[in-house]
């Protein structure tokens, strides 16, 4: 393995050979110089991995021989070493991207500091993560067998979560156990909903004597959330990100930290984890079958080709009616750029409504377009690598602009979803016999199909889970984990099509435990 190779640039280098020779002893390769013109003729004939730099030297300075660097070599590394504390210099050598600064002396145990700094910190960061996780991973594995709530299942998501994002860059094995571990909480987890998911739409029931015992779910947000903002007087923008996981809000989180505390919450999402169904839920605080019974007109049943996402307003404006309550609201739906800069033209007008709900639709396309286009796939080919996506369109789109702005205006903000989505990869066979079905890969409804009743959580009434019937025969299917249905006619290329892609619409902790932020600007 090739040593690294410092240079180190000082016109008082003999004073400093004890940390030239505790470097080497440390294993670097380290050559000196006395001053700038010989450190640029040193950085043309060959590359550093770290230059240390005196700023007060003969010639040219310390920070002229800095910037001729960068232009030879503008990815090296450069810590800056300095007998002044003038706050000038340190803003000159800050604002020209150095890596470190250091006043002198400095002492052996410094330097080596700065390079482990910005050498080694990712083997570093990445060794510490794994030896972490591999002692947590005990932990955890307890943790799966003891989950017995939703509050539970809850924090234990978090945890994975979690650990997730610290092994992120890491390539050790401690990435594989991790995702190993996942998908055995996540068949617990599966197992979890299929036991209670009927008992916790019994206690939707206000009435019902076990109301407190069923997680937060999607008819709950406006009443125990918006609504007592509102009370509060608080001005709310309510925005719901379509599709949208809890690691990618902690990775979008990192962005929005300097402007905003933030109040986090799981909850969990109905089934089917789809838009049609979650999403109506949340903006009407009814389940679905109650939307189809007290508003026909604003219900689209499966079967029917009008889009099922037309009513989100009107659906609104029900709450906000059947609550008796006299708030002022808007709704808006942004679908690009043009729209997001439309509705921040708006804000002037839009501020002044109690309530302004905002969809943001960009990650749901994102994750359509990853199945269909094959240079999107690639792009985001891992769980990373989505992740990493997701946050690059929030850096330069409308919501980021939106957000800045709010913060500002010390209004109150809401960020929430419909639902995840998880990445598939074992598909199971489903047939509809009188050839109607929906097209979603992880939730079926029909008449009469054909499966293997112990890969699905199936729903033959579906009244007790609270879902419409456009049919008296009409039954769910749900798959669970990384599972899809795929049709017996043209399977293999069905199967190869949808492997790997994410989906939504089942049973999975990445779909169904969501994330629930209220945001107070600093």
């Amino acid at each position: 393995m090739r040593k690294d190779r410092l240079l180190w640039v000082d016109d008082e280098i003999d004073f400093l050979r004890p940390h030239v020779l505790f470097l080497q002893a440390k294993g670097y390769e380290v050559e000196t110089v006395t001053n700038g013109m010989d450190a640029l003729d040193k950085c043309r004939e060959t590359d550093y991995d770290l230059i240390f730099l005196d700023e007060n030297m003969p010639g040219i300075s310390g920070l002229e021989t800095l910037a001729q660097i960068k232009d030879i070599s503008p990815t090296v590394p450069v810590v800056m070493i300095t007998k002044s504390e003038e706050e000038n210099i340190m803003d000159m050598a800050i604002g020209s991207k150095i890596a470190d600064y250091l006043i002198k002396p400095v002492n052996p145990n410094q330097i080596l500091l700065s390079l482990k700094k910005n050498l080694h910190r990712k083997d570093i960061v990445s060794e510490v993560a794994q030896t972490a996780y591999q002692q947590n991973f005990g932990k955890i594995g307890m943790q799966i067998n003891d989950s017995l709530t939703s509050d539970d299942w809850i924090e234990l998501y978090r945890r994975l979560v979690f650990w997730e994002l610290e092994l992120e860059a890491s390539d050790g094995p401690m990435g594989e156990m991790l995702s190993m571990q996942k998908n055995e909480a996540n068949n617990a987890f599966c197992k979890f909903v299929k036991r209670n998911y009927i008992d916790w739409m019994a206690a939707m029931n206000p009435k019902a004597p076990k109301e407190d015992e069923r997680p937060m779910m999607s008819p709950d947000i406006m009443k125990r959330t918006i609504f007592p903002l509102l009370d509060q007087g608080e001005k709310v923008f309510f925005l719901v990100l379509d599709n949208f996981r809890y690691d990618q809000w902690r990775m979008v989180a990192n962005e929005l930290s300097d402007w905003f505390n933030f109040d986090e919450q799981l909850y969990m999402s109905i089934l089917p984890t789809a838009t049609q169904y979650a999403r109506n839920s949340i903006f009407s605080g009814l389940m679905p079958i109650q939307i189809a019974e007290m508003f026909p007109e604003l219900w689209v049943d499966e079967d029917e080709e009008e889009n099922k996402n037309l009513n989100e307003a009107p659906l609104i404006k029900t709450c906000i009616d059947r609550f008796r309550r006299q708030h002022s609201f808007s709704y808006h739906k942004i679908n690009d750029v043009t729209g997001g800069e439309k509705l921040l033209n708006q804000l002037p007008q839009l501020v002044q409504n109690d309530l302004n709900v905002v969809v943001f639709n960009f990650i749901d396309m994102l994750s359509h377009t990853r199945t269909e286009s094959k240079m999107i796939r690639e792009l985001a080919s891992t769980e990373a690598a989505y992740r990493s996506l997701t946050v690059s369109w929030f850096r330069h789109s409308p919501l980021r602009d939106l957000l800045k702005e709010l913060a500002a205006r010390k209004i109150r903000v809401v960020i929430t979803t419909d639902h995840g989505s998880i990445k598939v990869d074992n598909p199971i066979k489903v047939q509809a016999n009188n050839g109607e079905i929906n097209s979603n890969l992880r939730y079926k409804l029909s008449r009469n199909m054909t499966y293997n009743s112990r890969q699905v959580y199936e729903i033959n009434r579906p009244a007790e889970a609270l879902l419409p019937s456009p049919n008296m025969s009409t039954k769910y299917i749900f798959a669970t984990n990384r599972d899809f249905f795929a049709y017996p006619n043209n399977y293999n290329y069905y199967v190869s099509y949808y492997t790997n892609t994410f989906q939504h619409g089942g049973i999975s902790m990445e779909e169904m435990i969501i994330p629930l932020i209220t945001l107070k600007g600093k």
